[in-house]
């Protein structure tokens, strides 16, 4: 699917902050929040995903009267690779389909982020399943990559 992007040469080029214990995975983008989240949209699109939907959090808390920093998350996936993981462990559909959020944090500074897949098996006990996970992985990588790329 995002194969044309490698995950090795992505991860020493783009600022990432992540562990196997961390459970969210995290990319500086150098653009705004909507930008990031036009650009990844329409790459999970190009790419052949399903993006669900898109929320625009600050845009909510404005309707209420509320403040919050710019904050989007989209919710996407592809039951290809979301089915074998479900069947390895059915309670991982409570984090399905995959979501990736954009922020802006205090210091004005855009992140994309989006849930470790390893947080996912630690949290769900998923056995016998790496390759999924590998998939899924570098399937989120690739495309975060490609949305915070110059």
């Amino acid at each position: 699917m995002v194969k044309s992007l490698s995950l090795g040469v992505a991860l020493a080029v783009f600022s990432l902050s992540a562990s196997a214990e961390d459970s969210l995975v995290k990319y500086e983008s150098i653009y705004s929040v909507k930008e990031t989240a036009d650009r990844f949209e329409n790459i999970a699109k190009n790419k052949g995903l399903t993006v669900f939907t898109r929320i625009d959090h600050q845009q909510n808390a404005a309707n209420v009267g509320l403040e919050l920093r710019p904050t989007e998350v989209i919710i996407f996936g592809n039951p290809k690779v979301g089915t074998p993981l479900m069947q390895c462990s059915q309670d991982v559909a409570i984090d399905l389909p995959q979501k990736v959020m954009i922020t802006e944090d205090s210091n004005n500074k855009v992140w994309l982020s989006y849930n470790n897949p390893n947080y996912l098996v630690q949290r769900h006990s998923i056995e016998g399943c790496d390759e999924v996970i590998k998939k899924v992985s570098g399937v989120l990588g690739a495309l975060s990559t490609a949305a915070v790329a110059q």
